[in-house]
């Protein structure tokens, strides 16, 4: 099978794919004035046939797992048909979903009935009032209600991501290590990354991985070897807890050395990393099953111009004004 391998020998498995920029949360570090259009053709996402092309594509050239974000992508009325559709190639044997959670406890059946297999839900706090303040949304226990409803759904695990905060959450470990005590939660410390609109509260917020990372070795938790289609998280485990805590760090050194995956917008730019420039257009080649070659010849060919590392240390965080913009 063909292989997507960049000019650095690295090896891509993990595809993540964005089917709409809209959310109906306003987080501080995303979207606090709420979600604005992007350029003039802010309607025209991604359809369920262009999905199905792109994905085939991907899975031709061995993608092994695909995440669907948005935005929120359960605010598309498709969101079952999407999972399906991706499902239907057999190659790809992980597709996950991150979401927000508000339709979680509605919908996380048929999600999983359509072909899902993994759930990250994002969790930036577990104190109801301090939860609102972030998301802008009084949504907390239909959240965590949504959560119950993944395990009653028949999921093992559920992936929560929470973005670490200084002041606001990275204080609360405690409370989150309890709640993960007796629940097979993958609990996700994402450090909060500069963006391009996100500058002041990075500055007055962001905390290093590595003071959770100081704190997590001499209570027992243990770092766990990586899979090839893992994410970039440094997963941790404790023998006295069913839950794991991961901790994703993009600040920290080496780590793209381990990059693995791709992503698209939902307008079907290709973008080689979360903070590169402007992304290589796909779109012209989704119309009909005939430009799969071509397709899959521009995505290999676009590969070559990957960067080693992103530059997120100079401050400079690309193209990307907000997280929602190509998926996080």
């Amino acid at each position: 099978m063909p292989q997507l391998i960049d000019a650095f020998a690295r090896k891509f498995y993990y595809l993540r794919l964005s089917v709409t920029d809209v959310c109906n949360f306003r987080c501080t570090y995303c979207l606090p004035n709420g979600y604005r259009p992007h350029g003039s053709n802010n309607n025209s996402f991604l359809s369920l046939d262009e999905i199905w092309r792109l994905t085939h594509a991907f899975a031709d050239l061995g993608t092994e797992k695909v995440r669907l974000t948005g935005g929120e992508p359960s605010l598309r009325r498709d969101f079952c048909d999407i999972i399906a559709a991706v499902r239907s190639h057999t190659q790809i044997s992980t597709l996950a979903v991150t979401t927000n959670g508000y339709r979680l406890e509605r919908d996380i059946a048929s999600w999983r009935e359509a072909g899902l297999t993994a759930l990250n839900v994002s969790v930036d706090s577990l104190d109801s009032r301090q939860f609102k303040l972030i998301t802008g949304q009084d949504k907390f226990r239909q959240v965590m209600a949504g959560i119950d409803a993944a395990f009653a759904a028949g999921f093992s695990q559920v992936k929560v991501n929470t973005v670490l905060m200084r002041n606001i959450n990275d204080i609360h470990l405690d409370g989150f290590l309890a709640w993960i005590k007796t629940r097979p939660i993958q609990l996700r410390f994402i450090e909060l990354m500069e963006t391009g609109d996100g500058g002041e509260l990075f500055r007055s917020r962001h905390v290093s991985g590595e003071v959770l990372r100081r704190q997590l070795i001499p209570m027992g938790w243990q770092l766990q070897p990586r899979g090839r289609t893992d994410g970039p998280a440094q997963v941790f485990r404790h023998p006295d807890y069913q839950g794991e805590i991961g901790l994703i760090m993009p600040y920290a050194k080496d780590f793209c050395a381990g990059c693995n995956r791709l992503r698209v917008s939902a307008m079907g730019d290709l973008h080689l990393c979360l903070f590169g420039e402007d992304g290589i257009p796909l779109r012209d080649l989704l119309a009909d099953d005939d430009g799969l070659e071509q397709l899959k010849a521009r995505i290999s060919g676009g590969l070559q111009l990957k960067k080693q590392t992103h530059f997120l240390h100079q401050g400079n965080t690309g193209a990307t004004p907000n997280l929602s913009f190509i998926g996080g």
